[in-house]
């Protein structure tokens, strides 16, 4: 089902404890407690190791890299590196888009400088202490680079007076096959690792206890610790909900979890996807994000105000008002595939216009009310398909949006969402190209994310839509090819 039960911690939204375990005694430090350039060099000093790993994450959320040599990844820590800016320029076949200003064959695909994260190193469990460093993109790249955004979009709620924590929940279905059995089947007839409708199921997650107890140690050895791990409705679903940190901390983590998940599971002789929707006889998956504001002065909840109806403060309201409003015109960066829209139709907890309610996960924003530790609201629209670091962006972004311009929302939805007549202006497009193009026209996009990663994105988003009217679908054979 795509929904989530499962909610992050009503604990203090603060950082997360880091996992103190390393794989190396003589450590000087366990991986995440490095937090510069001199720690990196003495934990890989420290680990005897010849060469780490590096690696950023994409338009589509998929992460690149490589293995780098100790000598290169020193002098990498104060100098940066190149990276041919082609991954910025191509799909997620590889294919290269044809339409983008950034980068393409008039450009040449030259390197673009990217700087190394000291503070993300993380140990990769399987491979004998190797070590794994996040890097982003800087120089003119940075403009359109995924990551950095986010990163310019907490940089103005910071100095708007806010600190911005999230926690993201996955939805992901893991099947019995390969990339070459799937491929060979041509996708078609895949079997899932569990059969039939079983949620929560305590059956299924003892009788597979090892997978999900690999899951979890994975995900507290590299830091993406779980905060809830059940079976969801459907043959071989999960569902997981990472704990709660600071935005661009959460962002990492879920882009780290997608990616050492689908790793974890071929390791396995599995595969995991997080498609928004794979079958016409499952309900898609979810990508869901919790956010709350705190106060850089005292510590304290934005967004929590007891006096208030369901304890929500003015700001809270201002920043849900933001997210509403601009939902349709930033829907492309949070449904950012073909597939995303199979997923936005009436009846499968997917929402299907900018609706909000207090509890009611048939709306597009959820309020959940709680205490100065847990108040704060559910971004549902997200899905399984969306890049982290694009969805929090937006779902930070509009919010703060709404704040600066002080906005209020809507009336909440009462009941089901998908039998309550909203007004035109809260519609959300229906196709990626419609998507595409709302978001070029959005002043607010350009406001927060700048004109140079409206127009990339977009093109890109159209190159999408392209290359899918390119195809022809067994639908179209099906129904046309001998009547027509």
């Amino acid at each position: 089902m795509d929904e989530s039960t499962e909610l992050p911690s009503s604990a203090p939204l603060s950082a997360s404890p880091v996992p103190a375990q390393s794989g190396v005694a003589n450590d000087p430090l366990a991986p995440r407690q490095v937090a510069s350039a001199a720690d990196a060099r003495r934990i890989v000093e420290s680990r005897g190791l010849t060469h780490v790993k590096v690696g950023l994450f994409d338009n589509d959320g998929i992460m690149r890299g490589k293995y780098m040599s100790r000598e290169k990844f020193f002098s990498a820590l104060d100098h940066g590196f190149a990276f041919c800016d082609v991954v910025l320029g191509w799909d997620v076949q590889d294919q290269l888009y044809d339409n983008a200003r950034y980068t393409g064959w008039h450009t040449g695909y030259p390197d673009a400088p990217v700087r190394i994260l000291p503070e993300t190193c993380r140990e990769v469990p399987f491979e004998n202490g190797m070590l794994l460093f996040l890097a982003e993109f800087s120089g003119a790249a940075e403009a359109v680079c995924p990551r950095a955004l986010l990163r310019r979009v907490i940089e103005r709620c910071e100095q708007a007076g806010f600190v911005p924590y999230g926690a993201l929940e996955y939805e992901f279905f893991m099947f019995e096959e390969t990339p070459d059995s799937a491929r060979a089947k041509g996708f078609r007839n895949l079997k899932p690792f569990t059969p039939g409708w079983f949620g929560y199921s305590m059956i299924r997650n003892s009788v597979h206890a090892d997978l999900y107890h690999e899951i979890l140690e994975l995900a507290e050895r590299m830091d993406f610790p779980i905060e809830g791990l059940h079976t969801e409705t459907g043959p071989g679903v999960l569902e997981a909900a990472i704990t709660v940190d600071k935005v661009a901390a959460a962002a990492d983590k879920a882009a780290l979890f997608k990616t050492f998940i689908k790793i974890l599971a071929e390791r396995r002789g599995l595969m995991a996807t997080f498609m928004a929707k794979w079958s016409n006889d499952w309900p898609g998956q979810s990508g869901h994000i919790h956010l709350s504001l705190r106060h850089r002065d005292g510590n304290r909840s934005a967004f929590f105000d007891g006096g208030q109806p369901h304890c929500m403060s003015e700001t809270q309201r201002q920043f849900l008002a933001g997210q509403q409003r601009l939902m349709p015109e930033l829907l492309a960066m949070v449904a950012p595939t073909i597939n995303s829209y199979r997923r936005m139709i009436p009846g499968f907890w997917a929402p299907t216009d900018a609706t909000w309610g207090v509890e009611n996960r048939t709306a597009a924003l959820r309020v959940i009310p709680g205490s100065d530790k847990s108040q704060r609201q559910e971004y549902r629209l997200g899905a399984a398909d969306a890049n982290p670091y694009l969805a929090l962006a937006v779902a930070l972004g509009s919010g703060l949006y709404g704040i600066e311009q002080q906005w209020q929302p809507g009336p909440p939805v009462a009941g089901n969402a998908y039998a309550d007549t909203q007004p035109e202006a809260l519609a959300l497009p229906r196709t990626l190209w419609d998507a595409a193009q709302r978001l070029k026209q959005s002043e607010a996009a350009r406001d927060l994310f700048g004109d140079a990663f409206v127009e990339h994105f977009a093109a890109s988003r159209e190159w999408e839509e392209r290359e899918f009217r390119r195809h022809i679908s067994d639908w179209e054979l099906q129904r046309y090819f001998e009547i027509i």
